[in-house]
């Protein structure tokens, strides 16, 4: 049966696509030996940098985000390589399985599923490091399943403090255009993210921004790769084209979508994320539950995970909100499988999205028969209209 109104889409990606983007990637299919493309591509290609902050190559693949982490490893690293990492969650967790199994030797520095990356525990763990082992560091910017955001300039800043020559990789796979990064500024040698978060296009492209000295690091690299390899993208990107076929389409919406974030300016961008996140903490502390991001200085602009109390399932409220609003909310993950739910609030969230979603929320509660404290949504309205630029 079909229901009236439109389907509210809160997970932490894919996000809700704008309709100039969607209608980009509607149009008619081209030629990507045309002309017409070339101009795309380079057009595409220039304008990209901008959100990574960065002066150097962006690599964009027709692949999931996972496709780019091993993109990121394959390029810069052989065989037997040791990467260190950081769990700051389950995708975290994932990105050093992935390592394990194209061959790489992944260390931990530490694990905390409610806050980021500690920066001393790198620095200690790459002090230790006498013979230099670790040829990469690897970490989440914003951990999707748990709604913790690292402060990567501080993980730059552990690695220079111990005086290691090995490469920052970051995924920002969640990250990108919705919480502040700044590849060239921090230091960044590799980023990985996707298309279906903060750049508001569906799932289907992927992208690795390329620093020098992890181009470098590609020339004697010794994982075998072809559909990844970063020397030939780029020789292909001079011109604006590809060394095989591209998401064409997707590229259509991603030059809308990046007009979009420009337009409104990354800087505003950041800042309006960070306000609707602070909107949704204040309604989860009156509901009297718990983020499970327990540090404030970690708390993520894109994503909000709430624990449930005790005895009550996750599922089961989610099940109750999808049945009766038409909206979704993001499922616990791995170790916190149906203990918390993830709302998500990036892309292309505003005030009135924001508010609804509480409220589904609020009213799944009570359907539900979770325990909770009423007026969080009217204490994220009251936030909102304080801090309204109009």
């Amino acid at each position: 049966m079909s229901k009236a109104g439109r389907h509210f889409l809160q997970i932490p990606g894919p996000s809700p696509v704008p309709e100039p983007v969607l209608a980009a990637t509607a149009r008619q299919v081209i030629d990507h030996r045309s002309p017409e493309f070339g101009e795309l591509g380079t057009r595409v290609l220039s304008k990209i940098k901008k959100v990574f902050k960065t002066e150097h190559d962006v690599v964009i693949y027709p692949a999931s985000g996972t496709g780019a982490w091993e993109a990121a490893l394959s390029n810069a690293l052989s065989p037997g390589d040791r990467i260190m990492t950081y769990e700051t969650g389950h995708f975290a967790s994932l990105w050093a399985k992935l390592a394990r199994k194209i061959g790489l030797d992944p260390v931990t520095a530490g694990e905390n599923w409610r806050a980021g990356v500690d920066p001393d525990a790198v620095e200690a763990a790459l002090r230790k490091d006498t013979d230099r082992a670790i040829k990469a560091v690897c970490v989440v910017h914003n951990e999707t399943s748990t709604g913790s955001t690292t402060v990567v300039k501080e993980v730059r800043d552990a690695i220079d403090a111990a005086g290691h020559p090995a490469l920052l990789m970051v995924d920002s796979i969640s990250g990108l255009a919705s919480a502040d990064l700044r590849m060239d500024e921090w230091g960044i040698d590799v980023i990985v993210a996707g298309s279906q978060k903060g750049l508001m296009l569906p799932p289907g492209l992927s992208f690795n921004a390329v620093g020098p000295k992890a181009l470098a690091a590609s020339k004697a690299a010794g994982i075998r790769r072809s559909y990844w390899d970063w020397g030939e993208m780029i020789a292909f990107n001079k011109t604006g084209y590809f060394p095989y076929t591209p998401a064409t389409n997707l590229l259509f919406g991603l030059d809308a979508a990046i007009d979009m974030l420009l337009e409104e300016g990354l800087e505003n961008v950041f800042a309006r994320h960070a306000r609707m996140a602070e909107a949704t903490r204040r309604a989860v502390q009156s509901w009297g539950m718990e983020n499970l991001c327990a540090s404030p200085r970690h708390f993520s602009p894109v994503l909000t995970a709430v624990m449930m109390p005790e005895g009550h399932s996750a599922d089961a409220f989610r099940s109750k909100v999808l049945e009766n609003f038409n909206m979704s909310l993001g499922s616990g993950l791995s170790k916190v499988a149906d203990r918390v739910f993830r709302i998500g609030h990036l892309g292309e969230i505003n005030e009135l999205t924001l508010v609804a979603t509480l409220a589904g929320c609020e009213m799944g509660f009570e359907l539900a028969g979770v325990p909770h404290q009423k007026g969080g949504v009217d204490q994220a309205m009251r936030y909102l209209a304080e801090t309204s630029a109009a």
